[in-house]
Formats: C-alpha cells, sequence, structure tokens
C-alpha cells in the first residue's frame, strides 16, 4: 500500500487528535459532547486536495473533515474546550464550526439543502467550484436530504454528498434503519452515484476525482458512498456494540495494516504525532476561556 508522507501524518495526526478528545471526556475536562471519526479518516484525507478549494459541509462527525482540510489542530481543540484562539469563539464547540468554505453542522440532513443554495450562487456566478456535503448512512432517514436531491437534480447544480456508510446509525444497524439502497435512492432522482470500498487514500482519490471533476465541469450532482468503519462510540461513551462487534471491525482498520506494511516510517511519523498532539493539548488546557469577539463570532 503506497501513502505519502504528507497523507501519512494527516491520517494519523486525527486518529490520535480524536483519540486524545476521548481520554479527555473520560476524565471529565470536556464538557457538552462530541461525535470522533475513528476509523473513517481516510475519506476527508483522501478528498481534501480535491476539495481545497470547495465549500465543504461536514456534519456531527466532522473534526476529520476539518483537520484533513486546515490542519488546525490547536483551533479546532480550543473551540471544543471554549478556550482562547478558537475557531468560532468557542461558540460552536465540536458540532459547530464555520471557517471559509467549511461548515459543520449537528443538525441530520441540513448539510444538503444548504450544498444546493451554496452550489447555485457557484453555478450563477460562473465559479468553478462545488458544494461537498458529508452526511452518514443514518441521515438517508431525514426528508431535507431528498428535497436536497431533488432540486440539485432539477437545477443541476453542481453539489457532490458524500456518503460516510459505517453501518450503524448511533446505535441502530442500518439495515434495521434504511430500506433499499442509497444508490437506488440517488438513481431515484437521476442523480450518479459511486461506491468506494478501498481504505488506501491514493486508490480512493484516483476513482473519485473523476467524479468530482465531472460535478465541477457538467454541474451534474453526484452521490459518492464511502464503506467505512465507526471504531468509536456514537459520542463520548455511548456505544451499545460488544467488544467482539468492535474487535472484529478494528481487524479492518488502515491503522494496524498501515504500521504493518510500512514499519519503522510509520512508527516514526505515528511517535511524531502523538507527541504534537499530547502538546497541543498542554497549550490549549493552559489557556483561558475564549471570549466572543463582536459581529465576526471569531476571537482568531
Amino acid at each position: 500500500m503506497s501513502i505519502s508522507d504528507e497523507d501519512l501524518t494527516s491520517l494519523i495526526g486525527i486518529r490520535h487528535f480524536e483519540s486524545a478528545l476521548l481520554r479527555m471526556f473520560g476524565a471529565g475536562e470536556l464538557n457538552g459532547t462530541t461525535h470522533t471519526c475513528l476509523g473513517q479518516e481516510h475519506v476527508p484525507v483522501a478528498l481534501a486536495p480535491l476539495l481545497h478549494a470547495d465549500f465543504v459541509l461536514s456534519n456531527h462527525r466532522g473534526h476529520g473533515h476539518y483537520l484533513a482540510r486546515y490542519r488546525d489542530p490547536e483551533g479546532l481543540l480550543a473551540e471544543i474546550m471554549g478556550r482562547e484562539g478558537a475557531v468560532c469563539s468557542g461558540v460552536g464547540g465540536s458540532q459547530h464550526v464555520h471557517r471559509d468554505g467549511f461548515l459543520s453542522t449537528g443538525v441530520q440532513g441540513q448539510s444538503v439543502p444548504l450544498a444546493v443554495g451554496i452550489a447555485l450562487r457557484f453555478k450563477q456566478s460562473g465559479q468553478q467550484r462545488i458544494a461537498a456535503a458529508f452526511i452518514g448512512d443514518g441521515t438517508w432517514g431525514e426528508g431535507a436530504v431528498y428535497e436536497g436531491l431533488n432540486m440539485a437534480a432539477l437545477w443541476q447544480v453542481p453539489v457532490l454528498v458524500v456518503v460516510e456508510h459505517n453501518g450503524i446509525a448511533q446505535s441502530t444497524p442500518t439495515e434495521l434503519q434504511l430500506a433499499g439502497t442509497i444508490g437506488a435512492r440517488a438513481a431515484a432522482f437521476g442523480v450518479d452515484f459511486t461506491e468506494v470500498t478501498s481504505q488506501d487514500v491514493d486508490e480512493v482519490r484516483a476513482l473519485v476525482r473523476p467524479v468530482v471533476e465531472r460535478v465541477r465541469r457538467e454541474h451534474r450532482p453526484a452521490v459518492v458512498q464511502f464503506a467505512v468503519n465507526r471504531l468509536g462510540p456514537h459520542s463520548k461513551g455511548d456505544d451499545t456494540r460488544t467488544a467482539d462487534e468492535i474487535e472484529a471491525l478494528r481487524q479492518h482498520d488502515w491503522y494496524e495494516r498501515l504500521a504493518a506494511s510500512l514499519g519503522q516510517r510509520f512508527h516514526t511519523i505515528d511517535d511524531r504525532e502523538r507527541a504534537e498532539v499530547e502538546r497541543v493539548v498542554d497549550r490549549v488546557r493552559s489557556r483561558p476561556a475564549a471570549t466572543w469577539a463582536a459581529l465576526t463570532g471569531a476571537s482568531r
């Protein structure tokens, strides 16, 4: 499995950031809730360079989307902790983060109609940009998704819906909450559908690149579904799966496979990123509380 140092650093950095969050919640250092992307990191890392100039709409499980795009663990952790230097002055927390070209929301399905509106603006103004909305398989129970797909197809706007299909909606397996398939639902609106099962960043990028270029060039909406594993709990500690079920998923995780195939190269980057995340935690932990910055909504 081939992978660049840049991509490997991003993958491992996100893994240790998310693991640190769960540890901090367990120690009582964080408030509210958080939803980690453990096991799903390869999707945002693979797509980041394809969408670097586009508008990305993330969801409740969006830390990896933000970190793959901006490489800003300090700003994000400060946001989650409500400390100085936070991306949104600490008022958005884990789920609601806004930065130029990026918006995450904890409202299920909200990102799809928002993506349609943003993409319509891109089309009308002649910008060669797309709006990419990340959602999970559980979000296909929300009517807003279908309203958005309907408008995207009717208006032929450059919308890419990225589905991180981890097979479980909070605590409900997909087969118990989703009739039919996501591909068939996209087809009902005449929307292109592509399914990706690989965890290899280069392979994923090669498969998705022509889809992104087609959406950008032809203003034809598309849905891309990724098969991923959710290794962590739904949020900070509410996992109803058995230890055996989670261990079975770990057997197919990119982390162990890359560690085995890359050897010392992997461990060198792994040690470096683990240490850097701990330094970020220490720096942010020592900061004063964030303050709201007038009408800008940003303290950075």
